[in-house]
């Protein structure tokens, strides 16, 4: 697979993931739910622009460059915190749809995840370099909802991130 042709099928992963991130954040009743599932489309939406962005420069001069992308995924150490701050309480509540949800997200993070980190192992070192920022994010994504799908299903609450700022990275 050349560089370019990764770039296309990055695209339409990022773009499947945001579209059932848009869909949970749409109907979820859970106020914490809805920022979640929003701010990773958002993210999602972001990675389209970006990878569209490399797509552009690949037409007008052949190559492209590897810019900084930004997360709003927190880094690992403090989601593992927030795991375990959160197996200290249970408020009961029913998550219903939320959970196929997550499921959804969980499996479509999943495929695109293994889908980066094939392109890191098969690509040259240009697109080695554009991809394994990805792989750390999708891989952060994919925590993050593990963490809600073992909240509500074991525990039966959402895993808030307010207590993570969005906003940094």
């Amino acid at each position: 697979m050349t560089n370019e042709e990764a770039i296309r099928t990055a695209i339409e992963l990022e773009q499947r993931i945001a579209a059932v991130y848009d869909q949970a954040a749409a109907a979820c009743a859970d106020d914490i739910g809805r920022r979640v599932f929003g701010a990773l489309a958002a993210e999602e939406r972001d990675h389209v622009a970006y990878l569209e962005q490399r797509l552009d420069q690949v037409a007008e001069t052949g190559a492209f460059t590897v810019e900084p992308l930004e997360t709003v995924v927190p880094p690992s150490e403090r989601i593992e915190e927030g795991v375990r701050r959160m197996e200290q309480q249970v408020v009961p509540r029913d998550h219903g749809q939320e959970v196929d949800f997550l499921r959804q997200a969980l499996e479509a993070e999943e495929e695109t995840s293994g889908f980066y980190q094939r392109m890191v192992a098969e690509l040259d070192p240009e697109g080695r370099e554009l991809f394994e920022r990805f792989v750390e994010i999708e891989l952060g994504h994919k925590a993050i909802v593990q963490a809600e799908i073992d909240a509500v299903t074991g525990l039966g609450f959402w895993f808030d991130f307010q207590e993570f700022n969005l906003e940094a990275g």
